[in-house]
Order: C-alpha cells, then sequence, then structure tokens
C-alpha cells in the first residue's frame, strides 16, 4: 500500500441564526497519513497529543474501522497518523474532522466504494452533527436538512475576498454542555427571528451583499442561552462589530468567537483579544478564511 494523506478543514457550524443546518469549512486542517502496517496502529501528533486516545475508540480508528464493517470486509493493516491542527473543543469542528478523516481514508484503501452521500450519512452516525461533518466533507459554506431517511445538502456562493478571524479562548466550552442547556421549546417570535435572520444570511452571501451580515448573523436560539456559561461571549462579539467586522458569532457550540471580514483583520483579531482578556478569558487570533475545498486526498511526498 504506498502512503497516502487525507485533509479535512475546520468548520464552524450554525454561523449565528443557521441553528444546526448551516456550516462553513475554513482554511485550519488536520492531515491524516495512512502507512502500511501488519495491524491497526494510531499516532496523535499536534493539538491533543498525549490528550486524546490512540487505540480503537479513538473516532479516527473507529470511523476507519466502521467502513470495512459497513463493506463486510476485514479491516487491514493500517498506521495512521493524526497531525491535529484544529483545536479541541473550541466549536471549530474537531469531531467532525476527525469521523470524515477516518471514513475518508476508509473508502480511499477500499477503492472509493462510497459516494459522498454514504460518508456523510456514515459520519453523522458516528459524530452526530450533520453540518459539521457536511461542509467538513463537502467544503465551503453548506445548508444541510434533513427529509425523512434523506439528507438534502446544498451549496451557498461564498463572495471572493471574505476572511475570517477567530478568537479561540484558552478555556474549552464541551458540546454536550453547551448542548444540554438549550431549552426544548422557544416562543415563536424567537424562531421567525431567527428564520428570517438565516434567509437573509444565505441571501447575503450569495449576493455578495456583505453589509447585511451584521444583522444577517444575529441569533436568539442557541446564544443567549450559551452567554449563561461563556460570560465574554457578547462583548467579544461587539468588540469585533466595533472594529469594523461585517458580523460575528459564536462559533458552533464554542467557545470560540469567529468574525466575517473584508479588510482590518488584525484590528479585528486584537480588539477581540482585548476584549476577551478585560472579561478575564485569555486566548488565541488565528486569521484565515473560507475554504471551497472539503475533505481530499492526496499522495504523502
Amino acid at each position: 500500500m504506498p502512503p497516502f494523506i487525507v485533509k479535512v478543514p475546520a468548520t464552524s457550524a450554525n454561523m449565528g441564526p443557521g441553528f444546526d443546518c448551516l456550516a462553513l469549512a475554513l482554511d485550519v486542517w488536520n492531515t491524516l497519513t495512512i502507512q502500511d502496517a501488519d495491524g491497526l496502529e494510531l499516532d496523535v501528533r499536534g493539538l491533543g497529543e498525549g490528550e486524546l486516545p490512540t487505540g480503537s475508540e479513538n473516532l479516527v480508528a473507529k470511523s476507519f474501522a466502521r467502513v470495512f464493517d459497513l463493506l463486510a470486509v476485514p479491516v487491514p493493516g493500517a498506521k495512521l497518523i493524526c497531525d491535529n491542527r484544529i483545536p479541541l473543543g473550541r466549536g471549530l469542528g474537531s469531531s467532525s474532522a476527525a469521523a470524515v478523516a477516518g471514513i475518508v481514508a476508509g473508502n480511499e484503501l477500499a477503492g472509493r466504494p462510497l459516494t459522498d452521500t454514504q460518508m456523510l450519512s456514515l459520519a453523522i452516525e458516528l459524530e452526530g452533527h450533520p453540518d459539521n461533518a457536511s461542509a467538513a466533507l463537502l467544503g465551503g459554506c453548506q445548508i444541510i436538512v434533513g427529509d425523512g431517511d434523506e439528507l438534502v445538502t446544498s451549496s451557498v456562493r461564498i463572495p471572493d475576498g471574505l476572511t475570517a478571524v477567530l478568537f479561540i479562548p484558552d478555556v474549552p466550552m464541551p458540546t454536550r454542555t453547551a448542548r444540554s442547556i438549550l431549552p426544548s421549546k422557544v416562543p415563536m417570535s424567537d424562531a421567525v427571528f431567527n428564520a428570517g435572520r438565516t434567509a437573509l444570511l444565505v441571501n447575503s452571501l450569495a449576493r455578495g451583499d456583505l453589509a447585511q451580515l451584521a444583522v444577517a448573523t444575529q441569533d436568539k436560539l442557541h446564544q443567549p442561552v450559551r452567554q449563561e456559561i461563556f460570560h465574554p461571549m457578547r462583548v467579544i462579539i461587539q468588540a469585533a462589530l466595533d472594529a469594523g467586522a461585517l458580523g460575528a458569532f459564536l462559533s458552533g457550540a464554542g467557545s470560540s468567537i469567529l468574525a466575517l471580514c473584508e479588510g482590518r483583520e488584525m484590528t479585528i483579531g486584537y480588539e477581540m483579544a482585548e476584549a476577551g482578556s478585560k472579561s478575564g478569558v485569555g486566548g488565541d487570533v488565528i486569521v484565515t478564511h473560507p475554504t471551497l475545498s472539503g475533505a481530499f486526498v492526496e499522495a504523502a511526498g
């Protein structure tokens, strides 16, 4: 087996109002190198080294093996070397990236028998987040909805020149905790608020009407509740907007904040970090941009 590499992007789900149905792929990548081996081996490097499991319970290994279970063939020997650059527990799709990486690697080694739709369904089965999984696998900005047992995805055009500034707090926000505090019912007015802004967000991106993003990225379904466990959120978002961001929101379940920009990235990042620091939260700033590419395979160099 010649060695090969799978690369999977970070993702930012929800984008403010598009709760559980909208996500954006970002130019921050995890790399999975697959080499020949007698059995199934796993090596974790970069972020999560010494923290993530390296046995069969690791999500990359589990997803890789699941492909062959689905095909009803033995799992081949392989060494999986994970070089992680996507922060863990920060709302940037690290779990979806792990699942997608393992699935794409397994599918490549099996001769590519699975379609994108089948791989997406498998990633959701294993990891549970359709929005992150769709953007990680397909790239760009993805809408995903369920229609009975079927998944429907649709790509949204991303305007040229759109950048993303990430403030990544030192403190994680476990997705399970961030979801457990969400109410099971919401006021009709809040549902209408979000539905309108989700439509406006998609239209603004598709038309390139970026002046509307400040309104289009507002939310009433999840961010106000998550504010209770991540108090600096509101001031960091406001700092980004005051510094010139087009729109800003909690990335996924947090704790990262993402600002959409068209210039002034360094100033915006500085102001976000300063607002976090004044609220007692340190963190890192990454300036990046959306990527149209989802997970892909290349030969190992």
